[in-house]
Order: C-alpha cells, then sequence, then structure tokens
C-alpha cells in the first residue's frame, strides 16, 4: 500500500549545489563530452521554461539565441543535435 508524503515548501531560498572539481587523470575528450551534455542540458531547460516544446521548434538559430540571452558561449552544431534530442526523449 502507498503512503503519501506531504511536504511543506522551506522558507530558506534555493541554493545552487557547490560545485566540485571535475576527476582528474580522464581523457580530454571525455572532458569536452562531460563540458558538452551540461551546456546541453542548461540549454534544453532554459528552452522548456520558454515553453519550446517540440524539437522541430528549437532550431540552431534558436538554441544559439537562448544561449546568448543565458549569457553562454554559441553552441555547436552538436551541441544543438544534443539539445534537441534531450527535449525529444524528455516527453
Amino acid at each position: 500500500m502507498a503512503l503519501a508524503v506531504i511536504r511543506t515548501p522551506s522558507l530558506e531560498p534555493w541554493k545552487p549545489l557547490q560545485k566540485q572539481p571535475l576527476p582528474a587523470g580522464r581523457p580530454r575528450e571525455w572532458y569536452v563530452t562531460h563540458n558538452r551534455r551540461l551546456k546541453a542540458m542548461r540549454l534544453a531547460i532554459a528552452l522548456l521554461d520558454a515553453g519550446v516544446y517540440v524539437p522541430s521548434k528549437a532550431t540552431n538559430a534558436t538554441i544559439r539565441t537562448t544561449a546568448e540571452q543565458l549569457g553562454i558561449h554559441p553552441p555547436s552544431d552538436t551541441t544543438c543535435r544534443m539539445v534537441r534530442a534531450l527535449i525529444r526523449h524528455g516527453r
């Protein structure tokens, strides 16, 4: 039998987690891919918050405009594809 738990919202403001250093000793390609995934996630979240729920609406121009508004370097075509994939699989 499932039990429903009701949580009361915290009165403290939300604080981001502390960043931890990446593990040392990995190949350079691992770090590039890791950072690309993080960037794609940030952009996908921003696009979803802006109301872009369909990958076909997330053109490269839309993604790059969103990145500019967030203060992120313009993403590559590969990162744009990753953003669309995240939006597609999040449905």
